[in-house]
């Protein structure tokens, strides 16, 4: 498997996939279908399918003009407000690109449609996991169309139970700003210091922090670690579900220091 990251508009990224074996190759959220093209004759691959993670615009807009530009893609989603929608998704549909396995993961909650895409090799190695907006590096997405509820499932119970060592390719480039936050509510975290520093560093070059994984996720993202007891204190709450609502509240009125 082959992971080409691709980036769009202000901080979004869009995920080139390709079976090396085969050749054949997906799409991640092509909001920039020009730019996708132009990366498919770079590779000398064969784009066959969109995996689009939910419909706002800046994942879903450039489907339209994708499938124009490139005949007989099949796009798959898990909400009828994505555009040129052919292969509607739920939990642990399962797809091929090439010889790689592809397994959905329903997340609803930053909007009710939302999937998550498990890519693995043909032996399930190689574990690889495009979250879109629910899963960030460091955070996760705001709550627009679900509860926490719904968002501890997603970050705990499925993205939470997949291998360690599963990269995470995520939609936007926020970690340095949910690292910020990270900081804020465990301010004695080495590993979250020693993060940051590293994050600062990777984006003073311009160069993506994705991908991340899910082992690492657990030491960072105070969205994966509910049940740490000095993120409970930091929200005052104790039951895991009620900490990611409180999170959620809090970081959406967050304003960074420094």
């Amino acid at each position: 498997m082959k992971v080409s990251v691709l980036s769009a508009l202000e901080d979004n990224y869009m995920y080139l996939i390709t079976d090396e074996k085969t050749k054949e190759a997906a799409i991640v959220d092509p909001v920039n279908p020009d730019k996708v093209v132009e990366a498919v004759a770079k590779e000398g691959v064969t784009l066959k399918s969109v995996l689009t993670t939910h419909h706002h615009w800046d994942h879903a807009g450039g489907n339209e003009n994708l499938v124009k530009k490139v005949k007989g893609l099949a796009v798959y989603g898990g909400d009828d407000r994505i555009g040129a929608l052919t292969n509607k998704v739920t939990q642990d549909d399962k797809f091929k690109i090439g010889s790689l396995n592809v397994r959905c993961l329903f997340t609803p909650c930053h909007t009710s449609g939302h999937i998550c895409y498990l890519v693995t090799g043909e032996s399930g190695e190689e574990p690889s996991v495009f979250t879109g907006d629910t899963l960030f590096l460091s955070g996760c997405g705001k709550f627009f169309e679900g509860t926490p509820k719904q968002m501890h499932s997603a970050l705990i119970e499925k993205l939470g139970s997949l291998p360690e060592d599963t990269k995470v390719y995520c939609g936007h480039e926020y970690t340095v700003n949910n690292l910020k936050y990270a900081l804020h509510v465990e301010p004695d975290n080495k590993e979250i210091q020693q993060r940051m520093e590293w994050a600062k560093d990777m984006r003073a070059k311009k160069v993506p922090t994705v991908p991340g994984t899910i082992g690492e996720e657990k030491k960072y993202n105070p969205f994966m670690r509910v049940d740490v007891s000095a993120v409970q204190q930091h929200v005052k709450q104790t039951n895991p579900v009620d900490v990611m609502g409180a999170l959620r509240r809090d970081k959406d009125g967050f304003k960074p220091k420094f």
